[in-house]
């Protein structure tokens, strides 16, 4: 453990003498990078866990992204995703999330592990994860991490969705509570950008 003594606008380290100045540069470069380093890794978590309900709602993800920029809760205005933001695309997602949501019910609906649902899912997720990643200045890492979690939540919302199927001996207890936490998820991941 370093003993620190403050005499006359000098420091004692270790029996060294060090100017104030120094040590306070360092300890500002300090506190500068572990606040960057912990702000990257929020970006990284919340665009890592928007992809996830990407995964198990390709639309829904996209619909709280956009509230989320037209509330003031993701800041990209005056960036290229700042059409997020708008009334217009607000309305736009939200209608597709709803639809989305409607069409799930039917037994028509595809697997989302066939190639269109699954790709879709996966674009969906890095486009949202881009939008969070722009916000905290971190494009590109926003991107992977979305396109990341979509697949984790395509893979494993398929999987927890058909276990509760099981257990309730029908689908559509499974899909509503699906619905909820993706929901939820979304505005909860939304809101906590800000």
């Amino acid at each position: 453990m370093k003993e620190t003594k403050s005499i006359n606008r000098m420091n004692i380290i270790d029996g060294d003498q060090v100017p104030l100045a120094i040590v306070s540069s360092l300890t500002d470069t300090h506190s500068t990078a572990t606040r960057r380093w912990g702000s990257s890794m929020s970006v990284y978590l919340l665009a890592l866990l928007i992809g996830i309900v990407a995964g198990l709602r390709a639309m829904t993800a996209p619909a709280a992204v956009s509230w989320g920029a037209y509330l003031g809760w993701i800041g990209v205005s005056g960036s290229w995703a700042a059409f997020m933001g708008h009334w217009i695309a607000v309305l736009v997602f939200t209608l597709l999330a709803l639809v989305e949501l409607i069409t799930d019910q039917l037994p028509s609906t595809p697997s989302r592990k066939v190639p269109m649902q699954f790709g879709a899912r996966i674009v969906s997720g890095a486009f949202c994860g881009a939008v969070i990643g722009t916000a905290g200045g971190m494009l590109v890492g926003g991107l992977i991490a979305g396109a990341i979690g979509a697949v984790i939540g395509t893979l494993g919302g398929a999987e927890v969705r058909g276990r509760l199927a099981r257990a309730f001996g029908k689908d559509l207890p499974a899909a509503l509570i699906e619905d909820a936490v993706a929901i939820v998820a979304a505005f909860l991941i939304a809101s906590a950008v800000a």
